[in-house]
């Protein structure tokens, strides 16, 4: 508990400094999913051990670094499908040249956390540069109620938990414990969404927008769950690679992935729901 602390002690203040100059600059937010997108990567592959094949990795890892910015930015977003497809070939001929060592599936894999997770952690990026005024508010949303959903539901399932949820790949989580993260997560939107009306008015004096609760307490809910199907598909991996953690980069936590899986699925469902359904953030008229 107390490495936990110790590393929440210096990681929140950094966390807010990001956010902040986040705000100020979507390109800040871009380079830090940059790094967060190269280091989820690297610890996945590390415990699935196919660090081992050198060049695969670096170029694994250069792709991990360029993906986010090809989403990010109107004027590079065109190449990003030339790009993943320059990767796969780059992949496929690294294999063919190895074949007596790696194996199909094992580029499969590869490929496909090279992709899903720098595509999945970039869209926290994305938000400050589709929806510049509010993008920071849907970083810290979506942060918000990925973490204390999953924080609610360790506190509620170690006092109350007694019936398992997924005894076979997380042996700790409980139903008792998803519930109360899920009472957690909502309680939370609202205080986020009602506090972000209310910093917005302590500095204007004017209400310049409305947030949809509703919408965000729809968010919260789908969101536990998607919190929850990335968790337990992240120790499901772990616990076939035979690790207890990604890393130990976050002493008492664990790796970047360990902090971000989470927050896989939540991201990308938060951005379509705001592009192509319904508003979290309304303008004032």
């Amino acid at each position: 508990m107390a490495k936990r602390l110790i590393t929440a002690a210096i990681g929140i203040p950094v966390a807010i400094l990001i956010l902040f100059f986040g705000s100020l600059s979507p390109h800040v937010m871009s380079a830090a999913t940059d790094i967060l997108s190269i280091m989820a990567v690297f610890e996945v592959l590390s415990a699935a051990k196919y660090t081992r094949y050198r060049s695969i990795t670096v170029l694994s890892l250069l792709f991990s670094a360029l993906l986010p910015m090809f989403f990010c930015y109107d004027a590079l977003r065109v190449y990003a499908i030339p790009v993943a497809f320059l990767f796969l070939i780059l992949l496929f001929g690294m294999t063919l040249m190895r074949h007596h060592e790696i194996k199909f599936e094992e580029l499969g894999f590869i490929a496909f956390i090279s992709i899903c997770i720098p595509f999945a952690i970039s869209t926290l990026a994305f938000f400050c540069f589709a929806w510049r005024d509010h993008g920071i508010f849907l970083v810290i949303f979506t942060l918000a109620v990925a973490w204390l959903a999953d924080g609610g539901a360790y506190f509620v399932g170690t006092f109350l938990g007694k019936h398992k949820l997924c005894p076979e790949i997380s042996p700790k989580k409980t139903w008792e414990g998803f519930f109360g993260g899920l009472i957690t997560a909502v309680i939370a939107s609202v205080l986020i969404g009602f506090g972000y009306e209310l910093w917005d008015y302590l500095f204007t004096g004017e209400h310049h927008f409305t947030v949809n609760i509703p919408v965000l307490i729809a968010a919260a809910v789908v969101s536990t769950f998607l919190g929850l199907l990335g968790d337990l598909i992240a120790s499901l991996l772990k616990r076939q690679c035979g690790v207890k953690d990604f890393s130990e980069i976050l002493p008492g936590h664990g790796g970047v992935m360990d902090r971000f899986d989470s927050v896989l699925f939540v991201a990308p469902f938060i951005y379509l729901l705001c592009k192509f359904a319904f508003p979290i953030i309304e303008i004032a008229v």
